[in-house]
């Protein structure tokens, strides 16, 4: 079988590679996008059902199209959120094939490009693009033994409550994924206990904006790339119900149970952190830094927004809080369910180049890899603070597509030095 060639080939087809098909596609740079499912995969399977996205339409799209049917103020359910990229793929004409999954790269031996092992054949490519996003392998600690017969899941494999044996959930993560199926299960009569650990907890709106828009007049979205470490700060915010701001104090007075960050289990018993109260406080100081950052702004800049006072205080903490639970016999609880919603972490064990760390984490410049060829996109802090957004991944992508372009016309001049006889730059 003829080995297929092609100059540059994206794996993946979610908002990452189709945000790099279409800038590929601007700079006339010849591509393939590889998908081992459906484009947009994992917002259809890896999401529970009734996720919306986190940010309102108007923000969490793309700069060339707009959620068809939908309010600028909308927060999308998450198929639509799907069906928008595959809209969007067939609008820029992406040339991505689905159904195929890449096995391995290797860089080939003794001359350029890469040797791409795929479910579907072999394909040769000067430059490949790992864009398969932050979300790949679910974290589950073998901290609850098997033994107890209680029932353990990811967050990425939650769907419903009806999914769920009889009993109580303890669900360990309190950032926007843990804190919005603590609360669906609660609202459906479930006894929730909810595991807080450290975590940013910013006003879904205030003063009638979104949060989205602040960040973005208040210039955090073009944050620099933290210290190694601070990449992975856990943030509570959601867009259920037409978007709400999380109040960990609301939720326990409306059923959850609040505990502090899982520590460990033994003999059957989970035991916690003595950190709640010292984590609810944090991000109550988080909450009010930016409505004082956003009344500052509007005090310099007199722009007129409607005041919003009640929007600053800070209700008692409930009984949960003043008298945290440390340790909680998961049985005697009638806890039948731990749901983990610790995020994930990264598999580029398919990647066979030296351009990762210790830990497997890529060693890249804003998605340019050290080995050359070799581009991410799509990871947390790429750039800034937005790029793992919808948004902030396709500004990325163009920075991206840019380097491969430049590298191309750097291998023309050299291809073009060859064929009259001479060294690059050499005087004639």
């Amino acid at each position: 079988m003829p080995v297929e060639k092609i100059d540059t080939l994206v794996v993946g087809a979610g908002q990452a590679g189709i945000a790099m098909s279409e800038h590929l596609g601007k700079a006339g740079v010849p591509h393939l996008v590889l998908e081992r499912s459906r484009i947009a995969e994992r917002w259809r399977s890896f999401r529970w059902d009734s996720l919306v996205a986190n940010g309102p339409a108007w923000h969490d799209r793309f700069p060339g199209m707009e959620f068809k049917g939908e309010s600028p103020d909308a927060f999308v359910e998450k198929e639509k959120v799907a069906d928008y990229f595959v809209d969007y793929a067939k609008m820029i004409d992406a040339p991505v094939r689905c159904g195929v999954e890449v096995t391995s790269v290797t860089r080939n031996e003794g001359r350029p490009g890469f040797r791409v092992e795929t479910s579907d054949g072999v394909i040769e490519a000067n430059s490949v693009v790992a864009a398969t996003g932050p979300f790949q392998t679910a974290t589950i600690p073998p901290v609850v033994p098997d033994s107890l017969g209680i029932t353990q899941l990811h967050s990425s494999a939650y769907l419903n409550p009806g999914q769920l044996p009889d009993g109580g959930v303890l669900v360990i993560g309190a950032g926007s994924s843990g804190v919005q199926i603590a609360d669906e299960l609660n609202r459906a009569g479930r006894k929730v206990t909810l595991a807080v650990g450290p975590h940013d907890r910013p006003p879904r709106a205030y003063r009638g904006r979104d949060n989205c828009w602040w960040l973005g007049v208040l210039g955090k979205w073009e944050a620099a790339t933290p210290s190694a470490g601070a990449e992975h700060v856990t943030i509570a915010v959601s867009g259920a119900r037409g978007g709400e701001t999380i109040d960990f104090r609301k939720l326990a007075e409306q059923g959850l149970t609040l505990v502090g960050r899982a520590e460990g289990c033994k003999d059957g018993v989970m035991s916690f952190a003595d950190d709640l109260r010292r984590n609810i406080e944090n991000g109550d100081r988080n909450y009010l830094s930016v409505l004082r950052e956003a009344d500052a702004y509007l005090a310099r800049t007199g722009l007129e927004l409607p005041e919003e006072p009640e929007a600053h205080i800070i209700a008692p903490d409930p009984d949960c809080v003043t008298n945290p639970i440390r340790e909680l016999d998961l049985k005697a609880a009638g806890i039948s369910t731990i749901i983990w919603a610790i995020g994930f972490g990264h598999d580029y064990s398919w990647l066979k180049v030296d351009t990762f760390d210790e830990t497997g984490k890529p060693l890249h410049q804003r998605g340019v890899s050290r080995e050359p060829g070799i581009y991410f996109l799509g990871l947390p802090w790429q750039s800034r603070r937005g790029s793992s957004f919808i948004w902030g991944v396709w500004h990325d992508a163009r920075y991206v597509a840019d380097q491969i372009a430049i590298q191309r016309s750097y291998l023309d001049v050299d291809a073009a030095a060859r064929a009259r006889g001479a060294a690059p730059g050499a005087k004639a």
